[in-house]
């Protein structure tokens, strides 16, 4: 997915949202502020090693060679519910691609993910260790927050906010 036409989409959905408010009498809701312009420059990612729900390691060694998704978001977050749905049909398109996702939930009780996990049929891998992999890519505080990691350990995209499922499925072609 080029980030002109993920803009664009972005673009497109608020002007729509807008049009809306304005035709049911509400306040238009403005001219968006895309935070989502551009990627971060190629900075590097030194990848730390954190522990995963399922007792597994992710650190650099799982995200040599390959592309990564991370992605950070919280069960509380309804956006992140339909967001998430999106990465897991990714997750299952990509077996066997080098493309690893890794998603970084924000909660502190891991039963409580663990429960979401299930209760919506997620495999992807999940870290609790939001501090970590914050240090690593962002202390942003918007969610969902997606990264997406070249195989050089380098940042492709950083997208903030719920994504269309079709973007989300455009990452089935890389590498």
């Amino acid at each position: 997915m080029t980030l002109p036409r993920l803009i664009a989409r972005r673009q497109a959905l608020h002007s729509a949202c807008a049009l809306a408010a304005a035709c049911l009498g509400g306040a238009a809701l403005g001219t968006p502020t895309l935070a989502l312009a551009s990627p971060t420059g190629g900075a590097t990612v030194k990848w730390p090693q954190v522990q995963l729900l399922d007792g597994g390691q992710f650190g650099p060694a799982q995200a040599q060679g390959k592309h990564v998704i991370v992605v950070f978001w919280a069960t509380f977050c309804p956006f992140c519910l339909r967001h998430n749905a999106h990465i897991e049909k990714l997750r299952q398109a990509v077996v066997g691609r080098p493309i690893e996702i890794l998603t970084v939930a924000q909660d502190r009780q891991a039963q409580a993910v663990r429960d979401y996990m299930q209760k919506n049929r997620y495999g992807f891998a999940v870290t609790l260790d939001h501090t970590a992999m914050a240090a690593a890519l962002s202390a942003r505080k918007v969610i969902p927050l997606t990264y997406v990691v070249g195989p050089n350990s380098r940042v492709v995209h950083t997208i903030p906010g719920e994504m269309f499922e079709e973007d989300v499925m455009e990452w089935r072609t890389l590498g």
